[in-house]
């Protein structure tokens, strides 16, 4: 079974997080033309070191440079393309036609891969990418799965597909919104987004000037521009049957704990999926790792249009909703019955925490006993902001594994 585990990485911390939990590959922006202009993101050195780091776990990094180009955007861009060949990049992530056809000018053994921006929603238009002999094709969100059975059957073999599995989705058709640039003047398709979507919004009958009708919702009011996040992780069998290979989690704005949470859930469900294969016998996603999934910050979850989703249904939705809080990070591998973390929130001796990780140790729990600062000090109560500190446990903690509450 030839998958990839595809994940987001804002900043550094994050690309670590995911390859720890298990993903295949990142993708990830440099400083310029990505849709995620505040998420981080690395400057050309950050960029170079994360590459190697990477390669050295014999995992892969794709580049966006995924706009919706203007003209000025093609200043330098020789220059950055010709500069992400060099450090190793393994793809780039490109949505406009045009940088399509500059990056085989300047780079013709690139790897591109067609951005979901580009909004391939039939089999022609991924044959149209496919003849400019791009790498990959992430599809349109919009589409389900009878119809991306059908682009796999009718392009090349080698033409690998890709498409969002998990995560918040965009409001607008495959991401091409201007809300956010009618309120604030930011281009969401030039990387500046504020997700206007998420606001709460009212009426106003326009011969009633001042006068605000909330479409009541909940008490906490509505949300009529939300969609649901996305989540497959218990149809995974069916998207692998439709020739999909990467299975994309968004969220690159999303904290470590969100990354290290998805990505660990799906890693297991696939390797659920994997031996079910193995043993032809039908793929049943754990419980537990369903449930796993409403521990980081979600809204309610759809299949959105896999299976001819009802429009309506998908857009429905309320404010996210999270069952466990990040408690702290693990520095080091255990020694001598402690170990080193990072605080992250507020916790205290007689606290049970559960550990986040893809070993074993997943899950289990760790009463809170013994605490200790760094210069041997006991600590009763860890509220200082990211204080380290040295639990005491017999749980054997790797570094990279994180504790919950």
């Amino acid at each position: 079974m030839n998958i990839e585990i595809l994940a987001p990485a804002g900043n550094m911390e994050k690309l670590k997080t995911a390859f720890y939990f298990g993903a295949d590959a990142c993708y990830f922006a440099g400083t310029k033309l990505g849709l995620r202009a505040y998420a981080g993101n690395f400057n050309d050195d950050e960029l170079k070191s994360s590459i190697e780091y990477a390669h050295s776990l014999n995992k892969k990094c794709y580049i966006t440079i995924n706009v919706i180009a203007h003209n000025p955007d093609f200043e330098n861009l020789k220059e950055y393309i010709l500069y992400l060949k060099e450090i190793g990049a393994d793809a780039l992530i490109v949505a406009d036609v045009g940088i399509i056809k500059f990056i085989k000018e300047v780079c013709p053994t690139m790897a591109i891969h067609v951005s979901t921006q580009a909004n391939i929603t039939n089999k022609y238009s991924a044959k149209f990418f496919a003849d400019l002999d791009v790498t990959r094709l992430i599809l349109a969100r919009e589409l389900s799965l009878k119809e991306i059975k059908e682009i796999r059957d009718f392009i090349p073999k080698e033409i690998e597909i890709e498409t969002f599995v998990h995560g918040a989705m965009c409001i607008s058709y495959s991401g091409r919104c201007l809300l956010s640039n009618y309120f604030t003047g930011r281009d969401s398709n030039h990387g500046e987004c504020v997700q206007a979507c998420r606001w709460n919004y009212s009426l106003c009958e326009k011969n009633r000037e001042g006068e605000y009708f909330d479409i009541t919702e909940d008490e906490r009011g509505t949300y009529i521009l939300n969609s649901k996040d996305l989540c497959l992780i218990e149809h995974l069998d069916k998207l692998v049957d439709a020739g999909i290979t990467s299975f994309k989690i968004e969220g690159r704005m999303k904290s470590p704990f969100y990354v290290a949470t998805v990505v660990n859930a799906y890693r297991r469900a696939f390797e659920v999926l994997k031996k079910a294969k193995e043993n032809n016998i039908p793929y049943v996603c754990p419980k537990e790792l369903v449930t796993e999934l409403e521990n980081t910050s979600h809204r309610r979850y759809t299949t959105g249009f896999y299976f001819g989703a009802n429009d309506k249904e998908y857009i429905k939705d309320s404010m996210p909703i999270q069952n466990s809080e990040f408690m702290a990070k693990v520095l080091k591998d255990s020694s001598n019955g402690k170990v080193l973390i990072e605080q992250r929130n507020r916790f205290k001796v007689g606290d049970t925490l559960e550990v986040l990780s893809p070993t074993n140790n997943f899950n289990k729990k760790i009463v809170i006993t013994k605490m200790e600062n760094e210069k041997g000090e006991d600590v009763i109560d860890a509220k200082a902001v990211q204080e380290k500190l040295y639990l005491y446990t017999d749980l054997q903690l790797s570094e990279g594994d994180i504790l919950r509450k």
